[in-house]
């Protein structure tokens, strides 16, 4: 039990780190970044945030590889069918 035990420090840190990166993306807007640019990165952040709370705060580190799997596959379709949309939505 004592090593599965969490520290108020981990917790702390992770926090700082959710901060850092939403004030990255508030600053990220302001550059005036072209919009398919900017969408990328601010998604990107925001399943990088939604990881680091997934892992940390719902203790999903500690559950087995068919959680992950459950998770990622459907991830995969969405990100599989916007890239099959995107010469519909974007057409040369």
């Amino acid at each position: 039990m004592a090593s599965t035990a969490h520290s108020q420090n981990n917790y702390i840190k992770i926090f700082i780190i959710l901060s850092v990166l939403t004030v990255i993306e508030v600053g990220i807007t302001f550059l005036g970044l072209p919009k398919m640019l900017l969408a990328t990165l601010l998604v990107t952040f925001a399943v990088w945030k939604a990881a680091l709370v997934a892992m940390h705060f719902m203790h999903l580190k500690f559950e087995k590889t068919t959680l992950t799997i459950v998770a990622l596959v459907p991830f995969a379709l969405c990100v599989f069918l916007i890239l099959m949309l995107l010469p519909d939505i974007y057409p040369h």
